[in-house]
């Protein structure tokens, strides 16, 4: 692979103990794939570099080799300001989007101005066979259509029709679900009543809602109701 100047950065920002601790948080990526930049060093690298022309060349060389390489791409991503480049930059990573923490950290800020370009896509990844790009619409659709201006039941059904049998989207429905009961209760809960997920993602969402601190001692009390008792993992890593 091409030695390039942002590569060169993201192994001179390396952290070695970082390293370790984040290749056990991702057990889809090979962990010789991790270098350990941090967080916040990557937003800062994604900053300094925004719309420079080694950053347009970066984001066309993929797949990367680094796991920190995607978490930076996802980052140019999270920057762009226009619509359209940001979607067509968005969907030509997907491909390549191999875990959770990369796809949970990519999230476009010019996405809040364009809810009404956003939706249909969100409605479209939801239906993808590939697993984060699945997840990434659930998340979108958390962050950004919850509020009761932008909320809709539909989103509920189409959630819930979501293939659960990787573990990480059964993660996201569980946490999408487990969040709307936060900000749509009424809504949301015929869902958990009706036992309309699978048994193990509907006492995930309950587990997580009773975690909560936006779920009241009252509702928490009666989510605990409604957990399947021996229900059966259905997913797969």
């Amino acid at each position: 692979m091409e030695q390039t100047v942002l590569l060169q950065r993201l192994q001179e920002l390396a952290d070695p103990a970082y390293r370790t601790f984040m290749a056990r948080l991702i057990p889809t990526v090979p962990s010789e794939s991790v270098l350990g930049v941090r967080t916040p060093a990557l937003r800062k690298l994604a900053k300094e570099w925004y719309g420079t022309n080694e950053a347009r060349a970066f984001l066309s060389m993929v797949p990367h080799t680094y796991f920190d390489e995607n978490q930076l791409h996802v980052f140019f991503i999270s920057l762009e300001r226009d619509m359209d480049v940001c979607l067509s930059l968005l969907e030509a990573f997907f491909p390549h989007m191999d875990n959770w923490a990369t796809c949970d950290q990519c999230s476009p800020r010019v996405f809040q101005k364009h809810l009404d370009q956003l939706l249909p896509r969100v409605e479209s990844w939801l239906r993808s066979t590939h697993p984060y790009t699945a997840r990434f619409g659930i998340k979108m659709l958390m962050e950004h259509f919850l509020a009761d201006q932008n909320f809709s039941v539909s989103f509920l059904e189409q959630v819930a029709q979501v293939d659960c049998t990787h573990y990480y989207v059964h993660m996201m429905v569980a946490w999408y679900f487990a969040t709307a009961l936060a900000f749509q209760w009424d809504a949301t809960l015929p869902f958990i009543v009706k036992q309309l997920l699978p048994a193990d993602t509907l006492n995930q969402a309950i587990q997580k809602a009773i975690e909560s601190r936006r779920i009241s001692p009252p509702q928490k009390e009666l989510l605990r109701q409604y957990r399947i008792a021996g229900a059966l993992k259905t997913h797969t890593m």
